[in-house]
Parts: structure tokens; sequence; C-alpha cells
């Protein structure tokens, strides 16, 4: 019975993993299939055409910069507003901590569409046009939710006493905030950050309804998909998944040597 338990979790594992693994495995193979046509079937011989067809594509360069410029601004903005909510909400109690939960956490569960058309409207109200600011502020609506549900599950796991016994010893509020509470809030707000970053440069519905005239990434990839697709947008993707496993790879690293450097410091110690 043991066996075959064994057996079955090693199916589904693989079962698992090819299911999210082969399209982009198909994906990337169709980047270096001599053929006008995102495929991999009939394959035509190997190239490297789409990666200088992409590399001479001056619209991609100018989207990719505006994305990440957009990027960052969420994270500039989201950082700060998700992690000062869940402070406010860990520091209340009682009903109002609920109501102002959901309240905070409803952007989660609106469409990206009404998110992109009320922020537009709302902003047009007040005289500001559209362009890539809006779409920094639109996304930023959603966006710091998420980086407030990491910081509030983070400070399940903070002892309070910290901080009664700081302020009995004389450091002022400002001084328990920098060195007590956000030192133990950073593992949260840096993936926080990682993820208000992610998700706007994947966003599309926000961005396509504030962008005004500019071009985003997922806007590029829109417009060629109604043009016509080829295969410079698997190798845009490609290149995108090797960024991104090569940031995994060294974040995951660093922590892996920061938690070292602690263990080694507590056994000193």
């Amino acid at each position: 019975m043991h066996k075959t338990r064994d057996v079955l979790g090693n199916i589904y594992m693989i079962a698992f993993l090819l299911y999210l693994l082969l399209p982009l495995m198909v994906m990337g193979g169709a980047a270096f299939n001599d053929s006008k046509l995102p495929t991999i079937v009939p394959w035509k011989g190997w190239t490297d055409r789409w990666f200088i067809d992409l590399w001479n594509d001056n619209r991609v360069w100018i989207a990719f910069r505006n994305t990440l410029a957009v990027a960052l601004g969420v994270v500039v903005l989201s950082v700060p507003i998700g992690t000062a909510g869940a402070i406010l909400i860990n520091s209340i109690s009682g009903r109002w901590r609920a109501t102002l939960y959901g309240l905070m956490v409803a952007p989660i569960l609106i469409p990206g569409v009404v998110i992109g058309i009320s922020t537009l409207l709302f902003w047009n109200q007040l005289s500001v046009g559209s362009g890539l600011h809006l779409s920094v502020l639109g996304q930023v609506s959603y966006i710091a939710s998420f980086v407030m549900l990491l910081v509030l599950a983070r400070l399940q796991s903070f002892d309070a006493g910290l901080e009664e016994a700081a302020l009995d010893l004389g450091a002022s509020h400002g001084q328990v905030m920098r060195r007590i509470l956000l030192p133990h809030l950073y593992p949260a707000i840096g993936a926080g950050a990682a993820i208000a970053f992610f998700q706007s440069i994947e966003n599309f519905n926000v961005t396509l309804f504030t962008r005004g005239g500019a071009d985003t990434l997922t806007v590029y990839v829109f417009s060629k998909v109604r043009s016509g697709i080829t295969p410079t947008i698997n190798a845009l993707a490609l290149l995108l998944i090797f960024v991104t496993l090569l940031a995994a790879v060294i974040y995951e690293v660093s922590r892996r040597r920061r938690e070292r450097r602690e263990r080694m410091l507590t056994v000193e110690e």
C-alpha cells in the first residue's frame, strides 16, 4: 500500500511538472525555429533571427523601459502604503479591524477592467490626463493590498512585548519602528516589493485603459497578437523567463547565506 502511494505520488508529480513546464518548453523552442509562425511543428531548423529582430525592434525597448518605470513606481508607492495598512490593521481590534481589513482587501476582488476605467474617470474629473502616471496609480490601488497581506502575516509572529520593553527603556516610537518593528518586517516587505514588481509587469487591463498613448510590454504583445504574431514574442517571453529565474536564484542564494550567517552568530552568542 505504501509503495503504491509512492508510485502514484511520483506519477502525479511528473504529470504536474509536465503540465507546468511543457508549454514553456514549446514556447521557448519556437523562438529558435526558423519558421514565420510561433510553432515547433514543423521544425525548419535552428535560427537566432527572432532574437535579432527583437533586438532591432525599437518599439519593444520603449515598451520595456515604460514597463520598468511603471513597475518601479508601483513598488515605491505600494510598499509603504501596504506596510502602513498592515501595521494599522494589526494595531486595532474588534469590529473596526474586520471592517478596515475588508475594505483594504476588496480591491483584489475587483476586475482589472473596472479598476482601469474607474481610475481613468476619477482622475479625469480632476483634470489629470491619461498616461503612465495613471497606470501607476491604478495598479497601486490593488497591488498595495498584496503587500499588506504579506506584511500582516509577518506581523502575527511579532512579539508586541519588545515594543513595550523598548518604550519603557526610553526609546521613542520612531526608534521602536526603525530598530525593532521594521527589521522584523524586512523579509515580508522584500517579498511584497517583488510581488508588486512582477504584478505590475504582467498587468494588462488597468494599463490598457490608463496608459494614454504609451506602450508597455503587455500592450505591445496584445498589439502583436492583433496584427499578426511572430516568434519575436516567443524570444521576448524566453528572455523574461530567464531573467525571472535568474532573479529567483539570486534571491534564494542570498537568503540562504543570510540564514547561515544568522545561525553562525547565534552559535557564537
